[in-house]
C-alpha cells in the first residue's frame, strides 16, 4: 500500500527526508523498524508539530529512543487512534436517530389531530341526536386506535431511546481512551495537560496551593537492555500502581513519556508533596521484579523525583520546567532521591 505522505512529495524531496530520517535514527541509536521510519520521516519534515516538539524536548534532555517510546511517540502522534474512529462516526449515527426520531414525532402529531377530529366528529353527531350506541363505538374505536398509534410511538421512541443511550457510551468510551495510556492505564499527557491547566486556573483563582512531582526510573534503559522490554513494560505498570497506592483520590498521576510520570497534588504544600513523593521512592525501592518465565528475581529498582509548588503569576510551564530542573539535579547527586526547588536555590546561592 502506498504512502499518502510520500505520494503528496515529489520524489527528490521525499528521498532527501528519507536519507535525514536514517541519518537521525541511526544518529540517536533507532532501531530501523517501519514504524520508527515513519516516526522519523515525520520528524525529517516537521509535521506533526507535535511530533517535532516532542523528540526536540527528548534529545534535549537526553533522553533514549527505546522501544517504548517510539511506540508512544508513535501511537500519540501519527497513529489514527480506536477512539478518534469512534468520534468520527457519532456525527452520522446521531443524523440517522434524530431523522428516525423526527419522523416519530410527526407521526404522533398528525396521528392526534386526526383522532381529535374524529372525536370531535362524534360529539357534533351526539349533539345531532344520532343513536348512543352508533357514537359509543365509533368513539372506543377511535380511542383503541389512538391507544395501539400511542403503544407504537413508545415502542419506537424506547428503540431510539436505546441508541442515544449506546452513542452516549460510546462518546464516553472515546473520551477515556482518548486520555488513557494504554500500557499503564494511567491518564496519558493529554489529560494531566487539562488538569494541570484547571489546577492552575483553580489556584489562580483561589490562591489555594498546588505541587507537582516529576518521576522518572532510574537506568532504565539499561535495565530493558538486560532484562527485555517485556520486563520493562512490566516495569511501567508496576510504577503505575505505586502512583495509584500512594496518591490521593484528588490527585492526578500521568505518564508523561518515556519511564517518566508525573503528578498533580490539588491543595499540597511543597512539604506534603516531598513525602508523598519520598513513599513512592521507598515503595518503589522495596518492590521486586521476577521474571515470569524463570522465576529470577531481577535487580531492585530506583527512582529519582522532582518537586516543585506553583507560585501565583507563573505558568504551568515554568512550574513543570522547574520540577524537571529538580529531577534533573536528583539525577546528578546520586539517583534514588527526592529533590525539591529548595535545592535548587540553594545550590543558586552558594
Amino acid at each position: 500500500m502506498s504512502d499518502p505522505v510520500l505520494e503528496e512529495l515529489d520524489s527528490g524531496y521525499a528521498s532527501a527526508l528519507a536519507d535525514r530520517a536514517s541519518r537521525y535514527m541511526v544518529q540517536h541509536g533507532v532501531k530501523p523498524t517501519p514504524g520508527n521510519f515513519a516516526v522519523w520521516f515525520a520528524y525529517s519534515r516537521g509535521s506533526p508539530p507535535g511530533l517535532k516538539s516532542a523528540i526536540d524536548a527528548l534529545i534535549a534532555g537526553n533522553k533514549p529512543f527505546d522501544a517504548n517510546t517510539s511506540r508512544e511517540l508513535f501511537a500519540t502522534h501519527l497513529a489514527p487512534s480506536t477512539a478518534s474512529r469512534i468520534v468520527g462516526n457519532i456525527p452520522e449515527q446521531l443524523k440517522s436517530v434524530m431523522t428516525v426520531a423526527k419522523r416519530f414525532v410527526t407521526a404522533a402529531i398528525a396521528d392526534s389531530r386526526t383522532h381529535i377530529r374524529a372525536i370531535g366528529g362524534v360529539a357534533e353527531q351526539a349533539e345531532n341526536g344520532v343513536d348512543p350506541r352508533l357514537l359509543v363505538e365509533r368513539l372506543m374505536s377511535e380511542l383503541a386506535s389512538a391507544a395501539t398509534r400511542a403503544s407504537e410511538l413508545e415502542a419506537n421512541l424506547g428503540a431510539t431511546s436505546r441508541e442515544l443511550d449506546a452513542l452516549r457510551e460510546s462518546l464516553n468510551e472515546a473520551e477515556l481512551r482518548a486520555n488513557t495510556d494504554g500500557l499503564t492505564g494511567l491518564p496519558n499527557r493529554r489529560a494531566f495537560d487539562e488538569f494541570l491547566r484547571t489546577s492552575h486556573h483553580a489556584a489562580s483563582e483561589s490562591g489555594e496551593p498546588f505541587s507537582v512531582l516529576l518521576i522518572d526510573i532510574d537506568q532504565f534503559k539499561r535495565f530493558n537492555e538486560q532484562s527485555g522490554y517485556g520486563v520493562g513494560d512490566q516495569l511501567l505498570r508496576l510504577m503505575a500502581n505505586a502512583l495509584r497506592e500512594r496518591l490521593n483520590e484528588k490527585d492526578l498521576p500521568a505518564r508523561y513519556g518515556g519511564e517518566e510520570f508525573i503528578a498533580v497534588l490539588p491543595g499540597a504544600q511543597l512539604a506534603a508533596c516531598e513525602a508523598t513523593a519520598e513513599r513512592i521512592r521507598k515503595s518503589v525501592s522495596e518492590c521486586r521484579i521476577t521474571r515470569r518465565s524463570t522465576g529470577e528475581v531481577l535487580p531492585g529498582i530506583t527512582v529519582s523525583i522532582g518537586a516543585a509548588q506553583f507560585r501565583p503569576g507563573e505558568s504551568t510551564a515554568e512550574l513543570v520546567e522547574r520540577c524537571d530542573r529538580a529531577l534533573a539535579l536528583a539525577k546528578r547527586i546520586g539517583r534514588n532521591r527526592v529533590v525539591t526547588e529548595v535545592r535548587l536555590e540553594g545550590r543558586a546561592r552558594s
